[in-house]
């Protein structure tokens, strides 16, 4: 059973709960901690990214079409569509000769409200490259033609790009592909159903190349490199994952995914975390990872400090006058 992460206060009484499930997990496949249901079965959503991002990389696509640092960071992200994001962008696309129209990932406003109030108002023009999920369809489309691939259906489950992928992913998450659920992502391509368990496993893996060949180390190393070296194409201004990877510059990487899903590779202690909000509510996920983090004593006073924004925020009204709090009362049972 999902257990209590969060509580939304108003005033006096506890109005609102926020269950979830979380687990903590070596390189070796222990599990060191716990919340909730280590094993339960969700989509990894965006969480996947850095790892579908390797494919890119262990393809030679990335070789190929000589994709820098801060262009690996954007395929694992899920990005802002803010102008630099933009620009990045529109700079792989020279790369490979291709146009945005080609990409399958639908016009989207920004998923940060902040930004997306401001493109609304602006009226900015919104393309496939405003979505959050436009850098990792360009590396997608990069493999597609390293690989001499059609690009026409190249978001169906049953294309060769995605079948590899999905080896990719059954690799790093240590889970055989025949056991990984497949749906439709939000931006159209296939995603992948698992454990959260195989998730945390799967970032202890990325952020260590434990238990993975020489090639998979490889480019697991790279695509850890490039999140910590450019942690604003990740997310964005002000972005959860963004602010974490630059205060604790180099230590973990951290992805967020849709309907509340968070995943973290921590390098030095060798482990990956998984946490999965169960009525996939945002504003219930970063304050569970934070007080996670805390208590793992992985975050030190001067990371919690600068990441105070997202550990107990308030709760407003229309006014933006505080009325309660969003408080973490997540306890993760070490094993």
């Amino acid at each position: 059973m999902s257990e209590v992460f969060v509580e939304v206060t108003r005033g006096p009484l506890v109005e609102c709960i926020h269950r979830g499930d979380a687990v903590v997990v070596d390189k070796t496949g222990k599990v060191l901690a716990y919340s909730g249901d280590a094993y339960k079965v969700t989509y990894i959503r965006s969480a996947a990214k850095p790892i579908q991002t390797m494919n890119v990389i262990l393809s030679g696509a990335a070789d190929r079409f000589k994709f820098n640092d801060k262009e690996l960071a954007i395929m694992c992200a899920s990005h802002y569509g803010e102008n630099f994001h933009v620009d990045t962008l529109n700079e792989m696309l020279k790369k490979i000769n291709i146009k945005k129209e080609a990409l399958l990932c639908g016009e989207t406003y920004s998923i940060s409200q902040a930004y997306r109030k401001k493109q609304m108002l602006e009226n900015h023009q919104i393309t496939t490259l405003n979505s959050d999920c436009s850098g990792k369809h360009i590396g997608v489309v990069a493999t597609c033609l390293h690989k001499g691939y059609g690009l026409i259906d190249y978001n169906t489950k049953e294309h060769p790009v995605q079948r590899d992928t999905l080896e990719v992913v059954s690799n790093v998450c240590d889970i055989e592909k025949e056991k990984i659920y497949l749906g439709v992502d939000g931006c159209s391509v296939p995603v992948f159903g698992m454990p959260l368990y195989n998730m945390a496993l799967g970032y202890a893996r990325l952020s260590t190349g434990y238990g993975l060949n020489e090639e998979f180390r490889a480019a697991a190393k790279r695509v850890y490199n490039s999140m910590i070296e450019y942690p604003e194409m990740v997310a964005g201004t002000n972005g959860f994952c963004t602010e974490l990877m630059k205060a604790t510059n180099g230590k973990l990487i951290g992805k967020l995914g849709a309907e509340a899903v968070y995943c973290i590779g921590v390098k030095d202690l060798g482990i990956g975390i998984a946490v999965k909000i169960e009525d996939g509510n945002y504003r219930a996920l970063y304050p569970a990872v934070m007080k996670i983090l805390e208590d793992l004593k992985i975050l030190n006073y001067s990371e919690i400090n600068k990441l105070s924004q997202f550990k107990n925020p308030p709760n407003l009204n229309n006014k933006g006058i505080k009325v309660g709090d969003i408080k973490a009362v997540v306890e993760i049972k070490r094993v």
